[in-house]
């Protein structure tokens, strides 16, 4: 499930925020990111509300007086938040608000394996309707505007409404 996360994300990011200066590659990795738990054998701090809120922190806080830095770096814990949006992980309450319910990770399955097959391809589908959206909204059939966002992970201002 990696168009589920990556699309809806980028889409959302883009519409919240309105800004062409966000590294959206950093956006779509922290969206994508807690899906490597799947190497460890079950959900861990990346499915939970204090991961995604430390790597937030940790993020202000190593960017302290640098706006720059910051702009780039803070797509990342909010890929990481969307990823519990898209993921429901906020459905088990022992993993979303771990440690506050006990200090035992929950076992068993990520969140977003734990469902049936058709709804795990309907997700993907309507994740890659969201990534055409992206690509149509940032003009990306142009070779120039696909390479800016390629090497900066930025959409051109161009592609901003006009104010």
């Amino acid at each position: 499930m990696l168009l589920w996360f990556v699309g809806p994300t980028v889409a959302l990011v883009w519409l919240v925020f309105r800004s062409p200066a966000f590294d959206y590659r950093l956006v779509a990795l922290g969206a994508v990111l807690p899906l490597l738990e799947v190497l460890t054998g079950g959900p861990r701090v990346l499915h939970t509300l204090l991961g995604a809120v430390g790597a937030l922190t940790v993020v202000v806080l190593a960017t302290r007086e640098r706006r720059l830095v910051r702009r780039r770096w803070i797509g990342l814990p909010i890929g990481l938040f969307f990823h519990l949006v898209l993921d429901g992980a906020f459905t088990r309450a022992e993993l979303f608000w771990w440690p506050f319910l006990g200090w035992a990770l929950p076992s068993g399955r990520l969140p977003e394996l734990d469902r049936p097959v058709v709804v795990i391809v309907v997700l993907e589908v309507l994740g890659a309707a969201a990534v055409w959206w992206c690509w149509r909204a940032f003009g990306l059939d142009d070779p120039a505007r696909r390479r800016l966002m390629r090497d900066t992970g930025q959409v051109d201002r161009a592609m901003l409404p006009p104010a």
